[in-house]
C-alpha cells in the first residue's frame, strides 16, 4: 500500500518558505491561497485539513499550521498532476465510501438539529425521572478491623454503651477510621454486596453483628435512611435532549432503510473471509 505525503513532512519543507499573499483584503471560503499547474487551493481547502488534522497537531501555533497545511496542499496538488494512467481500486473504492460516509453524515446532522418540542422534553424528564419510583440513600458509618473476634468485642462494647465514633477513631483500620467511621450518603451499588445487603436490613440509629467482606470485618451503624430527589428538569436538559436526538436519528436511519429498494441477496454464500483479501485492491 502506497504511504499519504505526511503532515509532520509538509511542517519541515514550509519551514523555510514564505507565507503567500492573499488576493482578497477579506478572506472567504473561496480565496485563493496558491495555485499549482492552473489548480486553485483555497482556504476552505485548508480549513478543512486542518479540522481533520490530530488534536495534537491542532494545538501548534497558527503561523505553523498555516504554513504547514498550505505546502501539504501544494504538494499533494504537484504530485496528484503527476499520475499517470488508471486510479487503483483502493483510490476509487475509498473516494466512494468517503463520499457516501460524508453525506449520510449530513443527513444525520440535519436530523439532529431539528428543533424539540418542549412537551417532548418534558414527557421525556417525567418519564425518566419525575413518575420514577424513589431510591433509598443510606448514611451510615462504621469500624473496619482484621478479625471476626475484634470486631465481636467491638461490638460488646457499643451494647454496653461505649460511643461509635471514638471506637472507630481508635479501633478502625479503613481510611474513614479518623473521621469516626463516617461514610457519609451512598445509594445502593456503592458498597460491596454483604455490606450493602447489611445495611438495606437495618433500621436508623441500629448497630450491626460484625460483618465480613474482602476488607476485614465491619461493625456498621446506620444513621439515617432517605429517598432521593429526582433532578430538576434544567439539570438534565442536556442529557435528555440527546437521548432524544439520538433516538430521533435511529428512528430515521430505521424508516429511510426500509423505503430503501435494498437487495442483499447477493452477498448470500459469499465466505466473510474475503474481507482479508486487500492484495485485490492494488
Amino acid at each position: 500500500m502506497h504511504k499519504r505525503l505526511t503532515f509532520v513532512a509538509a511542517l519541515a519543507v514550509s519551514a523555510c518558505l514564505g507565507l503567500p499573499a492573499t488576493a482578497q483584503d477579506t478572506p472567504q471560503l473561496d480565496t485563493v491561497v496558491a495555485t499549482v499547474n492552473g489548480t486553485d487551493i483555497t482556504l476552505g481547502h485548508m480549513i478543512i485539513a486542518r479540522a481533520r488534522l490530530p488534536e495534537q497537531y491542532q494545538q501548534l501555533p497558527d503561523d505553523v499550521l498555516f504554513k504547514g497545511i498550505l505546502e501539504q496542499l501544494v504538494q499533494q496538488t504537484a504530485l496528484s498532476d503527476n499520475f499517470e494512467g488508471d486510479l487503483p481500486a483502493r483510490v476509487t473504492l475509498s473516494l466512494e465510501n468517503e463520499s457516501r460516509s460524508l453525506k449520510a453524515g449530513e443527513v444525520i446532522e440535519k436530523i439532529m438539529a431539528e428543533p424539540l418540542d418542549e412537551a417532548e422534553v418534558q414527557a421525556a424528564y417525567d418519564e425518566q425521572y419525575a413518575s420514577a419510583e424513589p431510591e433509598k440513600e443510606f448514611n451510615a458509618a462504621h469500624i473496619l478491623v482484621e478479625t471476626q473476634e475484634e470486631a465481636q468485642a467491638i461490638k460488646k462494647q457499643l451494647d454496653e454503651g461505649a460511643d461509635f465514633a471514638e471506637l472507630a477513631r481508635e479501633k478502625s483500620t479503613g481510611p474513614s477510621g479518623p473521621g469516626g467511621g463516617a461514610l457519609g450518603w451512598f445509594g445502593k451499588g456503592m458498597m460491596v454486596p454483604a455490606f450493602e445487603n447489611t445495611v438495606m436490613e437495618m433500621e436508623p440509629g441500629a448497630v450491626s453483628d460484625p460483618v465480613e467482606t474482602q476488607f476485614g470485618w465491619h461493625v456498621i451503624k446506620l444513621n439515617e435512611v432517605r429517598d432521593t430527589e429526582a433532578p430538576a428538569l434544567d439539570a438534565v436538559r442536556e442529557e435528555i435532549e440527546l437521548q432524544l436526538r439520538q433516538t430521533r436519528v435511529q428512528t430515521a436511519i430505521e424508516e429511510i432503510t426500509e423505503k430503501a429498494d435494498v437487495d442483499q441477496s447477493a452477498a448470500e454464500g459469499i465466505d466473510p473471509a474475503v474481507l482479508k483479501n486487500v492484495e485485490w485492491l492494488e
